[in-house]
């Protein structure tokens, strides 16, 4: 099929892709354009320097690469965020962590935050414009994801996070501090398990998604070391596989953790569980 328009162009990359809204998402990303532009302008035509970017990018999400990737961004809890294959695509699973959060802590009071493995900063940064007087502190041990954590928080101009090349608590080991709420969502799948997830997976940083010990070694590592990191009344709220509450519920019970309770996501998997510090 000959591609010379708009039109012609989301046709034949529906045909391929089986999906008009990626076709539309490629093609307004390709020309700059808001997809609206699309159906305004239905034959307005294309340059071959476009046309060729489009079918480039259309081969690539046809090898199974993630829209996310092509396009460069992800909206999570209502931001724009620029993603690379450095970080985690953000998921509307993990939306229910920021939501463990805020319903723990209404109100807008200071308070001393540390999320664990930032990423892109999502999860930082839904939390820095719900609360804007929290202090954030947000880590990761890859500092391709801190710079792009970093790129984000200055174009949503959310500048109350400060973040931190780190090995989980590594960084404040040597420092005084302690917080209301530590909160993250770490590696958590097995190695043996990857096989079983979506495609598109293959393509981000294994580093963010794989963990020992069926899924539970970074999971483990955290709940045991976090108590001293939190302040009286603080709370742990930690992200896990759809199969992992109990496990991590009783990981969380033997680190002395009270009031421990796991939550759904969206689907009504439980996929958060959170525990607060007992004196």
């Amino acid at each position: 099929m000959k591609i010379s328009d708009i039109a012609s162009a989301i046709v034949y990359a529906e045909s391929v892709l089986h999906s008009l809204l990626e076709a539309q998402v490629l093609l307004a990303h390709v020309l700059s354009v808001p997809r609206t532009y699309l159906y305004a302008w239905p034959h307005q035509p294309l340059s071959l320097e476009e046309t060729e970017h489009f079918l480039g990018f259309i081969q690539r999400r046809q090898q199974g690469e993630p829209i996310a990737y092509l396009v460069a961004e992800k909206e999570f809890w209502s931001l724009t965020l620029t993603v690379t294959p450095a970080v985690l695509i953000p998921r509307p699973e993990t939306e229910c962590l920021v939501e463990a959060a805020l319903v723990h802590f209404p109100n807008h009071d200071l308070k001393r935050v540390l999320e664990l493995g930032t990423g892109s900063g999502a999860i930082a940064l839904a939390l820095a414009k719900e609360r804007p007087i929290w202090e954030i502190w947000a880590i990761d041990c890859s500092l391709a994801a801190l710079a792009i954590a970093k790129k984000n928080a200055k174009n949503l101009s959310l500048t109350q996070i400060q973040f931190h090349a780190s090995d989980w608590f590594q960084y404040f080991d040597s420092l005084s501090f302690q917080f209301d709420l530590i909160i993250g969502n770490p590696p958590y799948i097995s190695p043996d398990d990857f096989w079983q997830y979506e495609a598109g997976l293959r393509w981000e940083p294994e580093a963010a998604l794989l963990s020992a010990e069926a899924g539970l070694a970074d999971l483990t590592h955290i709940i045991q070391k976090a108590m001293p990191f939190l302040a009286v009344n603080g709370w742990l709220m930690l992200e896990h596989g759809f199969d992992q509450a109990s496990a991590v519920a009783a990981l969380m019970q033997t680190a002395g953790f009270v009031e421990i309770n796991t939550l759904p996501d969206l689907a009504g998997k439980p996929r958060v569980t959170i525990g607060k510090q007992p004196f």
